[in-house]
């Protein structure tokens, strides 16, 4: 009879302290996110925490218990694309009877701190897990989450995380795409599309669709009516606009990569005494109730905001009851909605 092979012994911080060539108390010091560790000393322990498959002990309360409380990690509370994902992420929490705890972290990317101990006092305190809704995680910063196995869901990232970080979206390509088209139909062929952060991913898929719709109808790509905003904030839509007035021939309608950045737009061109739609066409993308009250109100692609924000908490709460999902992205359709922006161009 074959006989079993031993179970793996459960490392210790002895173990790890040993491979790291350090004490077992500043061991301790790395797992409990202190911080009075050298830089170069907590990266070999670290390293030595992974190889040996450490983790620290589980959370003391099930998912399932009332009172589940999650964090939802923002940048800042003040743009209507927040607002309306977090109403998603409080309906579904209502429902579920989850808490929900909100973190700011401030608009400087990298500015959130000490991952190491947010991620322990996670798991100290028990909570289900983490909603980033924020540029501030970088990839390594995500690493002390998943480390301790506590589930983590990114909303829109700036640029798409690990295989097995579970992400939130919408269709950019795709928006991007419906958005060209439609001013097309109208008879634009001198199309700008102002973006917003060059990096982000969501930017990059949008562009992409603008000059796909432009190729797939035989419109030459002119990257001079292509703008980098910087942001996706309204001055991106001011600055904007001003480089493309400066063309020897201007655009006849602009696709912005969000809503506020097309406000921008809406604000300068008021300025230059320019009328939309009648003297250039203007589109959106986001769908926000900003574009609603604007005058004229903006035509927009809309992402569907409050379901991503419930769609991000029903994942999150699956993998706290250790669910294995079929897909690690969850990508939402966009849609076009007309409002009185764009119109054909003058003749």
């Amino acid at each position: 009879m074959a006989m079993k092979r031993p179970a793996r012994a459960r490392p210790t911080l002895a173990t790890v302290a040993r491979q790291a060539g350090v004490s077992a108390p500043t061991v301790s010091k790395v797992v409990n996110g202190r911080e009075d560790v050298a830089p170069e000393t907590r990266a070999r322990i670290l390293a030595a925490l992974e190889q040996a498959g450490y983790q620290s002990r589980p959370p003391r309360r099930s998912p399932t218990e009332a009172g589940t409380v999650v964090e939802v990690v923002i940048d800042v509370l003040e743009s209507a694309y927040m607002v309306e994902v977090l109403n998603g992420v409080l309906q579904f929490a209502a429902g579920a009877d989850v808490e929900i705890l909100l973190s700011v972290t401030g608009p400087a990317p990298g500015s959130l701190r000490s991952p190491e101990r947010r991620a322990q006092r996670m798991l100290d305190e028990g909570r289900a897990g983490m909603i980033v809704v924020t540029s501030a995680f970088s990839e390594a910063q995500l690493h002390a989450f998943r480390r301790r196995r506590i589930p983590v869901v990114v909303i829109d990232p700036l640029n798409p995380p690990s295989a097995d970080v579970v992400s939130v979206g919408a269709a950019n390509w795709a928006g991007g795409k419906a958005a060209t088209e439609h001013l097309l139909e109208l008879g634009h062929r001198r199309i700008a599309y102002i973006g917003g952060t060059p990096a982000a991913e969501c930017n990059q898929a949008r562009l992409h669709g603008y000059m796909a719709a432009l190729m797939a109808q035989g419109v030459p790509v002119d990257p001079r009516l292509i703008i980098s905003g910087g942001s996706f904030r309204r001055e991106s839509g001011i600055t904007g606009l001003k480089a493309l007035l400066q063309l020897d021939q201007r655009p006849t309608a602009v696709f912005a990569g969000s809503d506020t950045i097309a406000l921008g737009v809406l604000s300068e061109a008021g300025r230059q005494g320019i009328r939309v739609p009648e003297d250039m066409s203007l589109i959106g993308f986001d769908g926000t109730t900003l574009g609603q009250e604007s005058v004229p109100p903006l035509s927009s692609i809309a992402q569907p905001l409050e379901e991503m924000g419930r769609a991000a908490l029903r994942a999150l709460l699956r993998q706290a009851l250790g669910e294995v999902l079929d897909s690690h992205r969850v990508e939402l359709a966009t849609q076009l909605v007309l409002r009185d922006s764009t119109a054909p161009p003058a003749a």
